[in-house]
């Protein structure tokens, strides 16, 4: 367990093994949610550091991982990608060129600058600043360096509106969005999951009332092979599309869709599973497989068809990363039906490389298996993409919100096809906090910041390519994960982890400039415990915080901040899928859920924690109210609503007037459900990702009650200023 430590004036000197962690980049020392200082053990800085590839366990190791660790910082050779903002001068290792040396920098655009450096004997050598954002190539004595030079912020909602007005003058007026769980999503025939159909149709529907968005949950792939993986931010991979959400009409037609659900047989399983009030993940996962073999059996990848030649221009735009994500597919599914392991860890050594000699002949014996797995990524990427153009064709600003999830299943194609790139024998987490005493061990791996550096940060560009690729905007799921991530050991409890640090710098220029090249707004979910001046840091490149309405408190007293002292170079919104929604907060719902599963501590004073916490409860919906009376939002001689009739317009209507260029809505508030689509800390005890909205989509928008609080937000946006309030005189 991480030692307690009084706050010292001098701190204790390092140990050889703390010296090495350092270096590497965890934080010996952190603060915990007690402001109280904690030193990380020496046995799990170990564990850390041996599994970041930086073996420890006597003086001869240690030398040799610090050395290495020291040849990788310190900037005796150029790192293959170096990353820049426009118009500011670049500075290289100081060791990287000698003054008087000449260099070339070949621009994307074709241009060429040759140069000579300049700078004194000892000092950095500095690069005259570029104007031309893009991936340029710097030359020196025959040695080739990436230089990534970004914009000085991301591509923003103003710019998204000038584009959309084509007007370079225009700002934009304050933007409102749905925010939707697109595997709730209904519509006739969609086999018990929300589909990219369902999808279009919200887009469509809601931007004709005034929507300029739509925030949905993560459609990364998940596991064709373990349909029982199902939550959305536990991914195979980052890089591709969850089949699930595929309509298979939408590409071929209804007529090859409606045959091929004959053949396959599951016509009467569609239907069953579209009558569940939740969703059945393993057998709708079974039955769209089922249909999508029988399309594939059907489809002709040779000839001048149109569908034909499209699926071919996909797989080789894809490259080597989709044929990886196929192969690995195809792998699991026969690992486990031959009673393997489902964990590519487990299977056999020649197996877990991809790039060997038994992977690739099983990918040719299998040929038929791996294009198929080729062929529903190509109808996703059809569905998604229609989406976002119906949005935008609709006249969305920015259209859809891709969720880009914290990290990936260890288990999964992204690790085993990134294995270089990725942390291994590690979990991503959270330390102990005020609500998770024990911390939090998400069973997730991502990015190792040392083969960040070593590798160009290629994983990462790729990563991000992939999820700006089909939506005018992405959310940065657990965006403090840029600055620094607490990492688990496998095996170990939540608390005995570390923080290690991430090149901020570098993350936040690639993701302006991606940003930029596909012109796609970014919003950071700055929530929890962000460092001092994290926020102010990401506003400088143009990233977009998340306000929430049960956050957002006064800074003196027990009450709610009022609409006008909100941030403003935010996103917000009422709640989030692991939130309880407006009324379930109203109902204490989410306080008896906890209750129910085991989540509420018993008190050591004897008292009834359940009872205290709706005391309390009640409390806060005082507060809540007299802020909706405060705010011109709820009339001023009236008394707060009874539990059962949450106020749920008020809280639409007060977020609304807050200075966010965009507010987002949750559907489970605009149709005033109780229930949250995720219970944080549960499993099987709450039907997390499962739930469904009760009617179609094309239905929801002939309900008057919906259309009206559709309509009273729009309304109420339009009242709203992003203008900063005026200075006040005296």
């Amino acid at each position: 367990m991480s030692a307690t430590t009084a706050n010292p004036s001098t701190p204790a000197p390092m140990s050889a093994i703390e010296t090495l962690a350092a270096r590497a980049g965890f934080e010996v020392e952190w603060l915990d949610a007690h402001k109280n200082t904690r030193r990380v053990p020496e046995t799990t800085l170990h564990v850390l550091l041996e599994r970041l590839g930086l073996p420890c366990a006597n003086s001869t190791q240690l030398k040799h991982s610090l050395s290495v660790l020291d040849a990788e910082l310190s900037g005796r050779k150029l790192p293959p990608l170096i990353t820049a903002e426009v118009d500011r001068a670049i500075a290289l290792p100081v060791s990287a060129a000698k003054s008087g040396a000449r260099y070339r920098i070949e621009l994307e655009s074709g241009a060429v600058i040759d140069g000579r450096f300049t700078s004194p004997k000892g000092e950095q050598a500095l690069l005259s600043p570029i104007a031309e954002p893009g991936y340029h190539t710097l030359v020196i004595n025959d040695h080739h360096t990436t230089l990534a030079v970004a914009p000085s912020r991301c591509y923003t909602i103003d710019d998204a509106w000038r584009a959309l007005h084509d007007d370079d003058s225009q700002d934009a007026p304050p933007l409102w969005g749905v925010a939707a769980q697109v595997y709730g999503l209904r519509r006739p025939g969609d086999g018990g999951v929300g589909d990219f159909s369902s999808l279009a149709t919200l887009a469509i529907q809601s931007a004709k009332r005034g929507s300029h968005a739509v925030a949905i949950s993560p459609m990364h792939a998940m596991f064709s092979a373990e349909p029982q993986k199902f939550s959305p931010y536990s991914p195979s991979s980052r890089l591709f599309l969850n089949i699930a959400h595929v309509d298979p009409a939408a590409v071929l037609g209804a007529p090859a869709a409606r045959a091929a659900i004959e053949h396959a047989g599951v016509a009467d399983e569609m239907k069953a599973l579209e009558a569940l009030p939740l969703i059945d993940w393993p057998r709708a996962s079974k039955a769209k497989l089922a249909v999508f073999r029988a399309l594939f059996d059907t489809f002709s990848q040779d000839g001048d068809s149109p569908f034909a030649k499209d699926f071919a221009a996909f797989v080789e735009s894809g490259g080597r990363a989709l044929e990886d994500h196929a192969r690995f597919e195809a792998l699991q599914a026969a690992q486990l039906k031959a009673g393997g392991n489902g964990h590519w860890r487990n299977w056999p050594d020649e197996l877990r490389d991809p790039r060997s000699d038994a992977v690739a002949a099983f990918a040719e014996a299998n040929r038929r298996e791996v294009d198929f797995y080729l062929f529903t990524q190509w109808l996703a990427a059809k569905g998604l993409a229609h989406a976002q153009h119906a949005a935008q064709d609709a006249g969305m600003a920015v259209g859809l919100i891709a969720d880009l999830a914290v990290g990936c299943d260890s288990a999964g194609s992204h690790a085993w096809s990134y294995r270089d790139e990725m942390l291994t024998g590690v979990s991503v987490g959270a330390p102990p906090d005020l609500f998770n005493q024990a911390g939090q061990s998400w069973g997730l791996t991502t990015f190792s910041p040392r083969a960040m550096r070593t590798q160009g940060f290629s994983a990462f560009i790729d990563m991000l390519r992939a999820s700006f690729a089909r939506a005018g905007g992405i959310r940065i799921d657990h965006i403090l994960g840029l600055r620094r991530l607490w990492l688990v050991p496998d095996g170990e409890p939540a608390k005995d982890g570390a923080y290690l640090r991430y090149p901020l710098d570098d993350l936040l220029r690639l993701i302006a400039l991606e940003s930029w090249r596909h012109r796609a707004i970014v919003v950071g979910e700055d929530l929890g415990t962000v460092p001092p001046g994290f926020t102010e840091r990401l506003q400088e490149h143009g990233l977009l915080g998340i306000r929430v309405l049960w956050f957002e408190r006064a800074v003196k007293g027990d009450g709610f901040k009022p609409p006008r002292d909100w941030d403003r170079g935010v996103t917000a919104t009422t709640t989030t899928h692991d939130l309880p929604t407006v009324t379930g907060w109203w109902r204490g719902a989410d306080i008896e859920w906890r209750a129910k599963i085991g989540q509420t501590a018993a008190r050591e004073d004897g008292q009834d924690p359940v009872a205290l916490a709706m005391e309390e409860r009640a409390t806060d919906r005082d507060h809540l109210w007299q802020a909706f009376q405060d705010a011109g939002v709820a009339p001023p001689d009236v008394s707060a609503p009874p539990v059962e009739s949450a106020p749920v317009d008020e809280a639409l209507a007060f977020v609304a007037a807050t200075p966010a260029p965009l507010v987002t809505y949750p559907l489970e508030d605009l149709l005033a459900l109780a229930e949250q689509p995720n219970l944080p800390g549960s499993i099987d005890e709450h039907p997390n990702w499962r739930r469904r909205l009760a009617a179609p989509v094309e239905e929801l928008f002939l309900d008057d009650s919906f259309a009206d609080r559709l309509l009273a937000v729009d309304s109420a946006r339009s009242r709203s200023t992003l203008n900063p309030p005026p200075t006040e005189t005296k």
